[in-house]
């Protein structure tokens, strides 16, 4: 199992196994952006220390998939998982700021990505893209968002606005998403430990 150095009030550990693939994920969400990441998919492992880098977070991931089949399973377990824990870390999710956005540029492309931890899983991905970088096919991307946010409960929008480069546009998608995440995770030190909703909770 995978471990940080790092102790945090708000680190997970979530670890799930099917017949399909075998994911375990530590987040840390007040570390220091170190990776620690084996998935035996390299853009995949690419772009989960994207996360960890800009967003602040310190990361640990072990995944084992039946890539015989291909990376299918592998991508989407890995999302499911990481969602839970980016959710198990918030906690009551008292103090954050809960809604942020970034628009990242990389090269030609430019994503713009909004997020709110809203404790509610929906997402809006709009990426269109069709082609495969190594063992990562490009569509993918938007299924990995999807399934984070629904596990996560959190409301994700993703929007690629320019682009000709696929890996350079998915890979600015993911910075927009951990640049976002790090802001709406931070805690406001004007809201105490009050629940940011009228509700006065998220859920």
């Amino acid at each position: 199992m995978p471990t940080l150095p790092k102790k945090s009030a708000r680190t997970a550990t979530v670890s799930r196994e099917t017949g399909e693939s075998k994911v375990s994920v530590t987040v840390n969400l007040d570390g220091t952006g170190k990776a620690d990441v084996e998935t035996a998919v390299g853009f995949l492992s690419h772009m989960l220390s994207q996360i960890a880098r800009h967003g602040l977070v310190d990361l640990a991931v072990r995944v084992q998939g039946d890539t015989e089949t291909g990376t299918h399973h592998t991508i989407e377990d890995t999302a499911i998982v990481l969602g839970r824990a980016i959710d198990k870390a918030l906690g009551e999710r008292r103090g954050i700021v809960r809604m942020a956005h970034a628009l990242v540029p990389l090269d030609e492309a430019l994503a713009q990505v909004a997020l709110d931890l809203s404790g509610r899983g929906y997402a809006v991905i709009d990426m269109g893209l069709s082609n495969s970088l190594g063992e990562f096919p490009a569509d993918m991307a938007r299924h990995f968002f999807e399934a984070m946010a629904i596990e996560g409960r959190f409301n994700l929008h993703v929007k690629l606005l320019a682009g000709l480069n696929e890996h350079h546009m998915i890979e600015a998608a993911f910075k927009g998403f951990a640049r976002s995440l790090r802001a709406a995770a931070a805690i406001d030190p004007r809201a105490g430990s009050s629940v940011p909703s009228t509700k006065g909770r998220l859920t």
